[in-house]
């Protein structure tokens, strides 16, 4: 089903973290599979040694007698411009015929794609699937206050704007490339809310998404505002509404 997959990760101010996730990605990148890697990094903006320390990484997997297969491509954005942007940027620039879009956190790993695909729950029946903490199958640990907020979120989400998916938040996103291109160049929102957005632009051409089970645990050091950035996903779901009905 899989052949060739482009892995985006959107990425600011993660110096306290990348070295972790590096490896992670090592071990993913070295792990048995049946199709072609890609794996893209867009630095939005990032003030600290975020940029640099993406570099070496490129160029010592690169010199190393790892998979020589693997593709690897960092972008750098002059300005934060927010984790839509990222992803468009990187999106742009995919190759390959799937696309995953992921946290650099790796709140979820990427060997979840790897266990989909094992279930047979990526098939020919859908192109679009989103990872879901919401479905009934997921594994989920984060705090209570987290959880009672992204419970109100997907009750406006369903109310204002009439979504059905459980889960618009979740960042672990399977793609096949022509529907990601398309809809990406199409997104207007670039902060926390363009999730939402891009269900929007699904629906707009009648491609289904399919929600599919994870194991997600919380991270520390999010980029998240809890009080803020609620408050600007509320006023973009307003936005929303008046533009797509």
């Amino acid at each position: 089903m899989i052949k060739s997959l482009s892995i985006v990760f959107p990425i600011f101010n993660e110096e306290s973290r990348l070295n972790s996730s590096f490896k992670h990605i090592l071990s993913f990148l070295k792990s048995k599979k049946n199709f072609k890697i890609e794996i893209i990094f867009v630095d939005d903006g990032s003030n600290d040694k975020s940029y640099i320390l993406l570099k070496k990484f490129v160029k010592n997997f690169k010199n190393s007698k790892a998979n020589n297969k693997v593709r690897f491509q960092v972008i750098k954005s002059e300005k934060n411009l927010g984790k839509g942007s990222a992803l468009k940027l990187g999106i742009k620039k995919a190759r390959y015929n799937w696309i995953l879009t992921t946290d650099i956190d790796m709140s979820v790993s990427l060997f979840q794609i790897c266990k989909w695909i094992a279930k047979r729950l990526v098939n020919k029946k859908h192109s679009v699937y989103f990872a879901s903490r919401s479905h009934k199958k997921s594994n989920v640990k984060r705090d209570f206050f987290r959880k009672i907020l992204g419970d109100i979120g997907s009750l406006l989400i369903s109310a204002i704007l009439n979504i059905n998916i459980k889960d618009t938040q979740c960042g672990y996103k399977l793609y096949k490339k022509n529907h990601a291109k398309f809809i990406f160049s199409k997104l207007k929102n670039h902060g926390f809310d363009h999730d939402i957005e891009l269900v929007l632009l699904l629906n707009s051409r009648n491609i289904k998404i399919k929600e599919l089970p994870v194991e997600w645990k919380h991270k520390g050091n999010s980029k998240v505002n809890i009080i803020l950035d609620p408050i600007k996903m509320l006023l973009g779901i307003f936005v929303m509404r008046f533009r797509y009905f």
